[in-house]
């Protein structure tokens, strides 16, 4: 017998905010304090990472904090969303690459936004359906993720450094007005 039921959606029982809020963008990236999310899946660390080292070197951006989310499936919790956003004025969460870490990258990412913090999320191609319909669920159904080939959890090094090769310019024109 079950004597309470989990949504997995993270929600309250009030239910999904009805406005989608999005941030404003930074006007440049240059000096830019970049916070970095890894969800636990495979390679999301090391492709971050990757990803940190080039909006650094291309941009003249900073990453100030990477941290590492306790759980895959779950939407970040309060106290490191804040954490994350304090020392932050962009973030870049991933990896969705399976049906509830897309789910769940897509809510950190509506709740940065909420933060004021621009955001970019990464999702592969083949859990696009499962971070759309999050981003329903979240009051947003417009919210923008960014797609890139799946998978990403069996890319080797040189693969994942290539995965971010092929996705810093998009991460930056998501989170960056200049960047276009």
């Amino acid at each position: 017998m079950f004597d309470r039921i989990l949504d997995p959606t993270g929600l309250t029982s009030s239910g999904p905010a009805s406005v989608a809020t999005a941030a404003r963008r930074v006007p440049s990236l240059k000096g830019a304090r970049v916070g970095l999310l890894n969800n636990t899946k495979q390679n999301a660390k090391e492709l971050l990472a990757e990803i940190g080292k080039l909006l650094e070197s291309r941009y003249g951006a900073t990453v100030t904090i990477q941290r590492t989310k306790p759980h895959v499936a779950f939407p970040v919790d309060e106290p490191q969303l804040k954490e994350v956003a304090a020392v932050s004025d962009v973030v870049v969460v991933g990896v969705g690459d399976c049906g509830s870490c897309s789910a769940s990258a897509t809510a950190d990412g509506i709740l940065f936004e909420r933060e004021g913090i621009p955001t970019a999320v990464i999702v592969t191609e083949a859990f696009e359906v499962t971070a759309r319909a999050m981003a329903e669920v979240h009051g947003d159904k417009d919210f923008e993720f960014l797609l890139t080939p799946h998978p990403v959890a069996v890319l080797n090094q040189e693969q994942v450094a290539q995965r971010a090769a092929d996705l810093v310019d998009v991460v930056a024109k998501r989170v960056c007005e200049a960047v276009k």
